[in-house]
């Protein structure tokens, strides 16, 4: 799975296929939502519109310099549609098994060109967050975020690794959870081989159009707040136009190796002692069990491999409508960590970061997030590795060698 010249390669490891009458409505689903964007947003202008218009003469004569800003905001709505026109003209094709004579079938053929039904407002909002993704991955805005989000990563991994001591491109790195996939970019820039995988589509879409259609800098450009009607100080802030991306993604070593993967992380990932290193950022709360993630990525690493994490406890299936979910503190987290074997070889709590934060809205949220560096036992005796494997409780000071 290395990078060819003309982008990254999508394998699309999931138990089902085009073939699946329900991963294909699902797919469906999310070309819709992106389908469905402008005239949803247009929508929500035209309802502030019209009270506008209700309003008193003396009050619309007061506001004139708002409704013009509305205008504008229009403009920016048509802009971003541009973009998500871009993104999703050859989304039938990033997969690597979808054939060409797939992609001609009548079924596939739909799935890009038709809206099969008025997308779920939570659909939406994703559309819009995939948005704001392009800053703090791909923009100069996002470097700050990127500074406090991945740098620490990048400079553990290469702590860990020594580029000098090691030859970095036999240092096999997933990042799951990639969203846009700069993280996994800049890992695998610095020479190891490093892979991204992401389960939304909404993700994939974007990742793969900045990553595989994106080339020369700052090329394109999105209105990222547009769609933040509140808390803003000036009418330009909510208007703001970003540029992306802010490197030329096509810009890696010859021999770089880079892949993208689609799919559950659970489902994708089940061979044991395969990874030297996992780098999880603002991902391990994405879990119904968080215990399931951590155990996995216990799995997959080698005896010695490394696990790093940064982020919050956001626990995204929290309190959701017919989902299940669990939220333990770090402290009962740090305890299942332990438990399963880990070595816990950094920590840091109350470190400082945010996510696609506007910058310039009254309204600032931050997160005091913990990070951590853990290794996998060298040496794991046999009854207790079948132990482990079973999902026996074990406590990693008494039960593993390092």
């Amino acid at each position: 799975m290395e990078v060819e010249p003309n982008g990254v390669n999508y394998p699309k490891n999931m138990n089902s296929t085009y073939e699946d009458e329900e991963e294909r409505k699902h797919f469906q689903r999310i070309v819709s939502a992106f389908k469905y964007y402008k005239p949803h947003s247009l929508q929500r202008v035209k309802k502030t519109e019209t009270y506008l218009l209700s309003l008193p003469a003396h009050h619309q004569k007061l506001l004139s310099r708002y409704r013009e800003h509305l205008n504008e905001v229009k403009r920016c709505i048509e802009n971003n549609d541009d973009i998500i026109k871009l993104i999703i003209k050859d989304v039938t094709n990033i997969f690597e098994n979808v054939t060409p004579e797939d992609a001609s079938t009548d079924s596939v053929r739909q799935v890009s060109l038709t809206v099969a039904h008025r997308p779920i407002l939570a659909d939406q909002e994703k559309v819009q967050a995939t948005i704001k993704q392009f800053v703090r991955d791909w923009s100069t805005e996002g470097e700050e975020e990127r500074r406090t989000c991945y740098q620490p990563i990048i400079d553990e991994i290469v702590n860990q690794f020594p580029l000098e001591h090691c030859t970095p491109g036999e240092v096999r790195i997933l990042v799951p959870g990639a969203g846009l996939g700069r993280l996994a970019y800049e890992i695998a820039r610095r020479g190891y081989t490093c892979q991204g995988n992401e389960f939304s589509l909404f993700m994939l879409f974007a990742s793969h159009f900045v990553l595989n259609k994106c080339r020369g800098i700052n090329s394109f450009r999105v209105h990222p707040w547009v769609h933040q009607y509140m808390n803003n100080i000036e009418p330009q802030h909510q208007i703001k136009e970003v540029y992306f991306p802010d490197i030329n993604p096509s810009d890696l070593p010859e021999n770089a190796q880079f892949s993208m993967v689609a799919g559950d992380f659970l489902e994708v990932y089940t061979e044991h002692d395969y990874w030297d290193c996992v780098a999880t950022c603002f991902f391990i709360d994405c879990a119904n069990n968080i215990v399931q993630f951590i155990e996995t990525i216990y799995n997959i690493l080698k005896p010695g491999g490394i696990w790093i994490n940064l982020g919050p406890l956001l626990y995204h299936f929290s309190d959701m409508p017919m989902e299940e979910s669990i939220e333990p503190s770090y402290f009962e987290v740090r305890d299942v960590i332990r438990g399963l074997g880990f070595n816990i070889l950094t920590e840091k709590t109350h470190v400082k970061t945010r996510y696609a934060q506007n910058v310039h809205s009254m309204l600032q949220y931050e997160y005091n997030s913990v990070y951590f560096v853990c290794q996998k036992p060298k040496k794991i005796r046999v009854s207790e590795s079948m132990n482990v494997s079973n999902g026996s409780e074990t406590n990693g000071s008494q039960e593993h060698e390092n």
